[in-house]
C-alpha cells in the first residue's frame, strides 16, 4: 500500500491531527487572506496571504483591533459588521476598501462568518478577504470606456446634423457676398454670419473630436515646428501673469497629423494649465517636446493595459504647469465633457484632447498631485515619411465650369445650398432626396452627368449601397463624398470602392466649386 506525504496510508483514515494538519496547510498557501478575530474584532490568526495583501506580519497585528485597516470613512464598516456576526449572520462577497500598511488604498472583496465552539456558541469571526483593486480598475475603466463611447456616440450625431444645418448657413452667406457689389452694404452683416458660421463649425469639430470623429486631413508635420509658429497666439491667450515656457527638440521625427486638431490641441492644454495657476498668482506653463522610444517595459510599467500602443518611436508633448494641481478623484473626471472645478463650464476643453489623441492614435497621460501641478503627456507615432510639397490652389475665376452635377442627400437645405452656389459657378444641377431615387435618376439620365456629390448617411439606401449601384450604372462618373463626419472615416469605408474625392460639410461656394473643379480636372486620384 502507497503511503502519503504525511506517511498517512492511502485509502486510510486520517485522525484529527493529520486533519489539522492540512486545514493549517491550506490556510498557509491560500491566495486569499484568511483571519480569524474575537468578537471584539480583534485578530487572532494571520495567513501569509493576509501578510502579503495588507502588508502586516501576523506579529504586529496579533491582538490588535483588525479596524486598523479601515480607512477613517469607513470606521463605522466594522461596527456593523460584528453586529451582524454576534447575530448568527453571515456577510458574503462585501465589495470595500481597506487601507495596507504602507497607505495604499486596495479594494477587497470580503466574506465574513461566525465560529461557533462546541456548544454551539458563537465564539469569533473568520475573515477571508481577496484583492480585487486590479479588477476594480478594469471594471471602472471599461465602464468609463464605455460611457466615452456613449458620449461620442451622441456627440457625433449632434456634430452631424449640426453640420448639415450650417452647409445651408455658411454656404448660402458666402455665396449671397460673392453676388453683391463691393460697395453694398449689407456684406459686413454677411461677413459677420460668416464668421459666427465658422465659429459654430469649430465647436462642431471639438465635437467631432470628442468623438473620435473629428475631420483629419493628415499631413506630414514637425511638431517643434507648429508649437514655435503659434506660442505668439499662445501667450495672448493666456493671462499676463503666467510665463510661456517651451524646451522644444529641435530635430524630431515627423508625426502624420491634422495641424488644425493639433493647434487645438496645444490650445487647450496650454489654456488649462494657465487657468489651474490662475489670474491673480505667477507661475509657468512648461511646453516640451521629445522623441520617446517605447519599448514593452514602458508599455507594462508606465501605461495601463488598455492602452493600445506598439513598440517603436514616438513624437512626445507634455505641459507642465505649476498649478494647483489634482488628487485623483478629480483626475478621474478631468475628460468629461463640461466637468470643471470653476465657477463655470468651459466646454469640451480635455475631451475634446482626448479625442484628438484617440483619433491620432496616440496615448495621453496625467501626472498629478495637489499642489505641485500638472503635467500632461502625449505621445504620438513617429513616421518616416517626408511632407509633400503644396499643389497651388485655384483662384475663384478659374473654377467656373458648364457641366451636369447631380446632388444626393437626404437633407433638402444641403440640397438647395449646394445646388445654388454650384449654379453660381455656371453648372447645371439635378437633385435626388435619398440613394435610391438619385440611383434611379443617375440611371436614366448618367450619360450627361459629369460628376456626382454624395452624402454619406441617409436613410432609405446608405451611401455605400448608393456608390455601388452608381458605379454598376457607370464606373467612369467621378463621386465624391460629402459629410458631417470625418475624412479618414469615409475612407476606411470606401476605400477601393472608386471613390473620387471628399468633401467636409459645412462648406463655402468657393470650397464646392474648388474640389469640383479638382475632381473633374483628375488632380484627384481615385481611392
Amino acid at each position: 500500500m502507497g503511503l502519503a506525504r504525511d506517511d498517512t496510508p492511502v485509502g486510510g483514515p486520517i485522525d484529527a491531527e493529520h486533519a489539522a494538519s492540512h486545514l493549517a496547510a491550506i490556510i498557509e498557501t491560500s491566495e486569499d487572506a484568511i483571519i480569524s478575530k474575537t468578537l471584539e474584532g480583534r485578530v487572532l490568526t494571520w495567513n501569509k496571504a493576509a501578510e502579503r495583501i495588507y502588508g502586516y506580519t501576523a506579529s504586529e497585528v496579533f491582538g490588535r483591533p483588525i479596524s486598523i485597516l479601515l480607512p477613517p470613512e469607513r470606521r463605522d464598516e466594522e461596527d456593523e459588521i460584528l453586529r451582524k456576526i454576534r447575530q448568527g449572520e453571515r456577510v458574503e462577497h462585501f465589495e470595500t476598501t481597506r487601507r495596507r500598511k504602507d497607505g495604499q488604498m486596495i479594494d477587497v472583496s470580503i466574506t465574513i462568518s461566525p465560529i461557533r465552539d462546541s456548544s454551539g456558541a458563537i465564539a469569533g469571526a473568520s475573515h477571508i478577504a481577496r484583492d480585487i483593486t486590479e479588477r476594480s480598475r478594469l471594471r471602472d475603466q471599461f465602464r468609463n470606456t464605455q460611457k466615452l463611447e456613449s458620449l461620442g456616440v451622441l456627440a457625433g450625431g449632434v456634430a452631424h446634423d449640426f453640420n448639415n444645418l450650417l452647409t445651408g448657413i455658411l454656404g448660402n452667406t458666402s455665396l449671397a457676398l460673392e453676388l453683391l457689389p463691393s460697395n453694398h452694404p449689407a456684406r459686413e452683416m454677411l461677413r459677420g454670419a460668416i464668421t459666427a458660421s465658422e465659429r459654430a463649425a469649430d465647436l462642431t469639430r471639438q465635437l467631432l473630436a470628442y468623438a473620435g470623429k473629428g475631420r483629419f486631413i493628415t499631413e506630414i508635420i514637425q511638431l517643434s515646428t507648429l508649437v514655435r509658429e503659434i506660442s505668439q497666439l499662445i501667450q495672448t491667450s493666456i493671462p499676463r501673469t503666467v510665463q510661456l515656457r517651451l524646451e522644444l527638440a529641435n530635430d524630431l521625427p515627423y508625426i502624420e497629423a491634422d495641424v488644425g486638431q493639433m493647434q487645438q490641441l496645444i490650445m487647450n492644454l496650454v489654456i488649462n494649465g494657465a487657468e489651474a495657476i490662475g489670474d491673480e498668482r505667477n507661475g509657468t506653463v512648461i511646453v516640451t517636446t521629445a522623441v520617446q522610444e517605447v519599448d514593452d517595459a514602458y508599455i507594462q510599467t508606465a501605461l495601463s493595459p488598455a492602452e493600445e500602443i506598439r513598440p517603436g518611436s514616438y513624437v512626445s508633448l507634455e505641459v507642465h504647469d505649476t498649478g494647483c494641481g489634482m488628487d485623483e478623484s478629480i483626475v478621474s473626471r478631468i475628460f468629461d465633457p463640461f466637468f470643471t472645478t470653476k465657477f463655470l463650464g468651459r466646454g469640451l476643453g480635455l475631451a475634446a484632447v482626448q479625442g484628438i489623441v484617440r483619433g491620432h492614435k496616440g496615448v495621453l497621460k496625467v501626472y498629478s498631485q495637489p499642489g505641485q501641478g500638472s503635467t500632461f503627456k502625449v505621445l504620438f507615432p513617429a513616421t518616416e515619411r517626408a511632407p509633400a510639397v503644396a499643389a497651388p490652389r485655384a483662384g475663384g475665376e478659374a473654377l467656373a465650369g458648364y457641366e451636369t452635377i447631380l446632388v444626393i442627400d437626404d437633407e433638402q437645405i444641403v440640397r438647395q445650398t449646394a445646388k445654388s452656389m454650384l449654379e453660381s459657378y455656371g453648372y447645371s444641377v439635378l437633385v435626388a432626396e435619398n440613394g435610391r431615387e438619385g440611383v434611379d435618376l443617375f440611371r436614366v439620365v448618367h450619360e450627361k452627368v459629369a460628376l456626382v456629390i454624395l452624402d454619406m448617411s441617409m436613410p432609405v439606401m446608405s451611401g455605400e449601397e448608393t456608390l455601388r449601384n452608381l458605379k454598376l450604372a457607370d464606373p467612369q462618373t467621378p463621386v465624391i463624398l460629402s459629410s458631417g463626419f470625418n475624412e479618414v472615416e469615409a475612407i476606411r469605408r470606401f476605400t477601393g470602392k472608386g471613390l473620387a474625392g471628399f468633401i467636409q460639410k459645412p462648406y463655402s461656394a468657393l470650397d464646392l466649386a474648388r474640389r469640383v473643379k479638382m475632381t473633374l480636372h483628375g488632380i484627384i486620384k481615385e481611392a
